[in-house]
């Protein structure tokens, strides 16, 4: 060790003792200074005791000069306290090794990184003394520059995009959780984040018709608007906004410290209006735009995905609304979505469960006033969402396939009703009218869980009448013609449903099996004011009403309200009403104590 570095170590020998022990010293002390990594011996207090000469030359200094310097504010190990903390537990001799990675200045004011250790050194007894000597460490220093820059390198092409060089996803969630992760240590709780998330419409057709290699050159075009719309709109604001290509052709742009949703509204705008323009790629003029999904929330109680579903979702919305336009997420339409799919996920489970029930709305003689039938309106005592009408439910059992098995199930408590009531009340016998949906005739065998329904209830063909709305019945030919006929050999009835809100064609009407119209309730509406009659309406009704005659059919009148109206349209003809006027939709032991009264 050099000489001037012992001095300033009291207790320690200045020159080494002769013999073999001297000579291992020695070389030891030789080992040291001649050591290409950088080191330090430090006392209990952390002053160096003695540095070699590469130390000296990382630092632009004479090894010497750096004796009784403190070795913490040489390497910055006062940083944070966690460090602080283990380094004082080394000199202390209670801890084994710390390491840490600092930026350190260099004489020329080019910087560099370094691997910092501090581990303790043994140190031997006092010759003289006897006693042990006052503790030691060891400080090493490493220059890991070279190997930071080659990390990031290589993190930044894990972390970008290779074709537009923007960053990729990963980078954009990094971003994000950051983001909400300083927005959450925001005493005011005001911190908020946003996020424009845009799909570009009619991409595909470019990569279809043109190919990968024009798609390629269009998404850097995109990429460059983007990242320049984002540019001047956080020019002058704190942060500013990062453009990512999370895949294909959807890009995201992130606001941090969001000052609200019309900040977000004149970004998108902008995306917007600069993805409309015209592109020139390979010598084609190109026009496209895109669909955007605006999310702004505060930061607080958010989480990275629950930002982005909520993102995505109003990005579907977009498209769905039109495409070529920017939505705002809405909570409410986002509640009825969720509703919506937990309606969903759950339809089918709940039939089986037993959840959903029958209601029954009487048809009543317009002429004598007396109950022959009754429409079957089925109900879901949803556990979560309360009582469920059928505008809430059936939609959605079409499109989940749902509605089959849910049909069948009607079908069948209907008609195990209606046969209870015809054993309980012989003499005033009441048909069941039930909803037919258009893919029971399609995608079920109709005709055979009719006639296994009526032979397991025991219920007579005729007192089963099937509703089907025009649109199911137009244009009827092969399956469908071949179902109703079945069904009205059997004896069962055909309603059409809400007539005259389709195509209106009368021509079906003499190749179908039908034996009743109802008529839509918005033709009833128009005898609402009896002081000022729609002309209009009674002409048509009264037409549609002498048709229907003529041709063998009975007409019923939906959405009957008042007096006035039942009285009025009794006079033109219609056989039958339904409605508020006659009775609410009743529970099956109501109708049983309106057919005993």
């Amino acid at each position: 060790m050099p000489q001037q570095a012992l001095d300033a170590a009291p207790g320690v020998p200045v020159t080494p003792p002769a013999g073999p022990g001297g000579a291992a010293l020695r070389d030891q002390q030789a080992a040291f200074n001649a050591a290409q990594l950088a080191m330090a011996v430090l006392d209990h207090d952390g002053l160096i005791v003695a540095a070699n000469q590469a130390l000296g030359a990382l630092f632009g200094s004479d090894p010497a000069q750096l004796a009784t310097e403190p070795a913490a504010d040489l390497v910055d190990l006062c940083h944070d306290s966690r460090t602080w903390a283990a380094y004082r537990e080394i000199l202390r001799g209670r801890s084994d090794r710390i390491r840490c990675t600092r930026r350190l200045k260099q004489p020329d004011g080019q910087s560099l990184w370094a691997e910092v250790t501090v581990s303790p050194l043994p140190v031997p007894h006092d010759a003289g003394g006897g006693g042990a000597a006052p503790s030691r460490a060891l400080l090493s220093v490493a220059d890991v520059t070279d190997r930071r820059e080659l990390q990031a390198r290589l993190r930044h092409l894990q972390m970008h995009d290779p074709l537009t060089r923007l960053p990729n996803r990963a980078l954009f969630f990094e971003r994000l959780s950051g983001a909400l992760e300083s927005a959450a240590y925001d005493r005011t709780g005001t911190g908020r984040i946003g996020i424009c998330y845009l799909d570009v419409d009619g991409f595909k057709a470019v990569n279809d018709t043109l190919g990968h290699r024009v798609g390629d050159q269009l998404l850097c075009a995109i990429a460059g608007r983007l990242a320049y719309c984002a540019d001047q709109a956080g020019y002058g604001r704190r942060g500013h906004h990062l453009v990512a290509r999370l895949g294909g052709d959807e890009f995201a742009v992130l606001v941090e410290e969001s000052t609200g949703t019309e900040q977000l509204a004149e970004l998108a705008r902008s995306l917007l209006h600069a993805l409309q323009q015209p592109f020139d790629i390979a010598g084609q003029r190109l026009s496209l735009s895109a669909s955007i999904g605006v999310v702004e929330r505060t930061a607080t109680g958010t989480t990275a995905t629950g930002l982005m579903q909520a993102a995505d979702t109003t990005l579907y919305w977009a498209k769905a609304d039109g495409k070529s336009r920017w939505t705002l997420f809405d909570p409410e339409r986002n509640a009825h979505r969720m509703t919506r799919q937990a309606l969903a996920s759950t339809l089918r489970p709940a039939i089986e469960r037993g959840e959903f029930v029958l209601e029954f709305q009487p048809l009543v003689g317009m002429g004598e006033g007396a109950v022959q039938g009754v429409e079957a309106l089925v109900r879901w005592r949803h556990p979560q969402f309360g009582t469920l009408g059928p505008n809430r439910f059936i939609q959605l059992a079409e499109e989940e396939g749902a509605i089959v098995q849910l049909g069948r199930w009607v079908l069948a408590a209907s008609c195990r009703q209606a046969r209870q009531w015809q054993l309980e009340h012989p003499d005033t016998p009441i048909f069941v009218s039930v909803n037919v949906a258009v893919r029971q005739v399609w995608d079920s065998d109709l005709v055979a869980d009719v006639a296994g329904i009526l032979a397991e209830t025991g219920l007579p063909p005729h007192l089963l009448q099937l509703e089907l709305t025009e649109s199911a019945v137009m244009g009827s030919a092969g399956r469908p013609l071949q179902a109703l006929q079945a069904l009205s050999g059997m004896g069962v009835s055909i309603a059409i449903d809400d007539f005259g809100t389709g195509y209106s064609n009368l021509a079906y009407l003499s190749r179908l099996p039908v034996s009743t119209l109802k008529l839509d309730g918005s033709f009833v509406q128009g005898f609402r004011d009896d002081e000022h009659p729609n002309p209009a309406d009674e002409t048509i009704v009264e037409a549609l009403v002498d048709l229907a005659h003529r041709l063998g059919l009975k007409v019923t009148a939906e959405c009957v309200e008042s007096a006035q109206q039942a009285e009025r349209l009794a006079r033109i003809g219609c056989d039958t009403g339904q409605g508020w006027f006659y009775a609410r939709p009743l529970a099956a032991e109501q109708v049983s104590a309106l057919l005993s009264g």
